[in-house]
């Protein structure tokens, strides 16, 4: 899992340094109310994420599953308008405030940190400050990371007009299992069958996010 994530860390930091990322930089993206340069930023997070929680005490909290963590998320489906989204959108402009090169710059430079120290870091448990009173392991972590960059590059690369990078096909298979789950716990297992068998019944959407 950790080769897979730097792989997948590696990639969105050659997205990231597109010409064309830094051509749209204060143009709309692709998703509502997120600048490119504001879902540049937040791409960009979850590279740096893995160093900040490394760097961070071992939690006390009890470990839950990557698929109980999901669960409990507050902000899967939630308005955009939430305290939480309205944070999420300002601190990827945050990020990326010194602009494309310089942001570009520190995510290659944190994947090459990262290959130092990441595979050899110990098995620990890790929690961000917006959870409630639960952790996860740091491979689930690591998952749930390469989840944000792998949907976050299809985002950047559509807001700009460049393909969608290839990932590991690893990669898809284990963030495609995790969404499958939140798909099913959100529009049951009826509309998942028939969208993914039945495309004269399929729903609307089983969007797991």
């Amino acid at each position: 899992m950790r080769e897979l994530y730097l792989s997948v860390a590696d990639t969105a930091a050659k997205l990231l340094a597109a010409p064309e990322v830094a051509d749209d930089w204060r143009r709309p993206s692709a998703l509502a109310k997120l600048s490119v340069h504001g879902l540049a930023g937040h791409l960009a997070g979850q590279v740096f994420f893995i160093s900040t929680v490394l760097a961070e005490p071992v939690p006390t909290e009890p470990a839950v599953s990557i698929h109980e963590y999901y669960r409990r998320v507050s902000w899967i489906g939630s308005d955009l308008d939430t305290p939480f989204n309205q944070a999420i959108r300002s601190g990827g402009e945050e990020e990326a405030t010194d602009g494309p090169a310089a942001l570009a710059a520190r995510v290659a430079a944190c994947v090459e940190e990262l290959r130092g120290i990441l595979p050899a870091a110990p098995d620990r448990l890790v929690r961000r400050p917006t959870w409630g009173p639960w952790s996860i392991s740091l491979d689930d972590f690591i998952t749930s990371r390469m989840l944000e960059i792998v949907v976050h590059s299809d985002d950047l690369a559509q807001s700009v007009g460049v393909p969608t990078p290839e990932f590991p096909a690893a990669a898809v298979q284990t963030i495609v299992d995790v969404l499958s789950r939140i798909a099913l716990r959100r529009h049951g297992a009826t509309d998942v069958l028939r969208a993914l068998s039945r495309s004269e019944r399929a729903p609307a959407s089983i969007s797991a996010l």
